[in-house]
C-alpha cells in the first residue's frame, strides 16, 4: 500500500516551504499552509515567485499562535504577530477573486519592500474570510486560503522520479511545490485517484495541476532554467487542452492529523 513520504507546508504564499514530520487538517488543507501573501502596495494583486523568482529566498516559519517569522539572506529576522481578524482590512485579488483580509502593518510592509525592490504588503486571511473553491470541482462552502486554486497538492514520488529521468537530472520535489508525497504507487497512479484516505482523513481528489513558469525556478537559488525545464520535457508528454499537468489537486473531507509513514488507502 502506498504511503505518506513528505508533508510540506508554504505559510507564506510563494515563499520557501517547510518540511513537516506531521501537520493537522482543517478545513483550509495542512494547518497554516498558504495563509499569508505578499501583495502589490498599489493595486492589491498577490505577488509571486513568476513575477519576482527572489520569493524563492524568502522564509516565512510559522510559530503555534499564526504569526510569522520572516527571514531573508541579508536582512535581520522580523517577527510579524497574527493581525486582528476584522481590523486593518485590505482589498487583494488572487487570480479572479477578490476578498478583503487584514494587513500586517507597516513593518512587515517595509521589510518585503526592502527585501523585494517593490512596494508590497503583507497580509493574512482567516478562515471565516477565505476563497469559495471553483464550484466546477467543489460543493458551495469547500474553502481555499491563499493557494492558487485549491487547498491541497499531491504528487506521487514515482511520477517525479520519471520525471527527472526524462530531464536527466534530478529535480527537487519542492520546485512543484506538493503538500502531500505519497511513495510505493506507479508513476502517475495518482491521476486515477478519485477518493483516497490518510489516517482518520479522506480526500477527494478533483483535478490535475496545471503548471507553470514557476516550475523551472530552481527553489535553492531562485534561478530560473535557461532550457524551461522541467516544464518543456512535461510537456511532451503531460500536456493536454494546451495545458501541462503534473500532481492532483485535493479537497479534504474531514478533519484530522497527517503523519509521515501513514498508509494512503485508495477508496476510489
Amino acid at each position: 500500500m502506498p504511503s505518506l513520504s513528505g508533508l510540506y507546508r508554504y505559510p507564506l504564499k510563494s515563499g520557501r516551504g517547510e518540511a513537516l514530520q506531521r501537520s493537522a487538517v482543517d478545513g483550509l488543507g495542512l494547518h497554516g499552509d498558504r495563509r499569508w501573501m505578499v501583495v502589490d502596495a498599489d493595486s492589491g494583486r498577490f505577488i509571486t515567485q513568476r513575477l519576482l523568482p527572489q520569493m524563492s529566498q524568502l522564509s516565512a516559519r510559522y510559530d503555534a499562535r499564526g504569526g510569522l517569522t520572516l527571514s531573508a539572506p541579508g536582512q535581520a529576522d522580523l517577527a510579524v504577530a497574527l493581525p486582528d481578524p476584522e481590523k486593518d482590512l485590505r482589498g487583494v485579488v488572487v487570480w479572479r477573486d477578490s476578498l478583503r483580509v487584514p494587513d500586517a502593518g507597516d513593518e512587515a510592509a517595509e521589510w518585503l519592500s526592502a527585501m523585494l525592490g517593490k512596494p508590497c504588503r503583507l497580509v493574512q486571511v482567516p478562515e471565516s474570510r477565505a476563497r469559495q473553491v471553483d464550484t466546477a470541482y467543489a460543493q458551495p462552502g469547500d474553502r481555499v486560503a491563499f493557494a492558487d486554486g485549491f487547498p491541497l497538492l499531491l504528487i506521487g514520488q514515482a511520477s517525479l522520479d520519471d520525471l527527472s529521468q526524462r530531464v536527466g537530472q534530478p529535480l527537487s520535489m519542492l520546485r512543484f511545490r506538493p503538500n502531500l508525497v505519497v511513495t510505493g504507487s506507479e508513476a502517475y497512479a495518482e491521476d486515477g485517484w478519485r477518493r483516497i484516505r490518510i489516517g482518520e482523513v479522506e480526500f477527494e481528489v478533483v483535478k490535475g495541476c496545471s503548471r507553470c513558469i514557476l516550475t523551472t525556478i530552481d527553489p535553492q537559488t531562485g534561478e530560473r532554467n535557461a532550457q524551461r525545464e522541467p516544464l518543456a520535457t512535461l510537456k511532451t508528454y503531460r500536456e493536454k487542452d494546451g495545458d501541462v499537468f503534473f500532481g492532483q489537486n485535493l479537497l479534504p473531507r474531514g478533519v484530522g492529523e497527517l503523519q509521515l509513514g501513514m498508509m494512503v488507502e485508495i477508496l476510489q
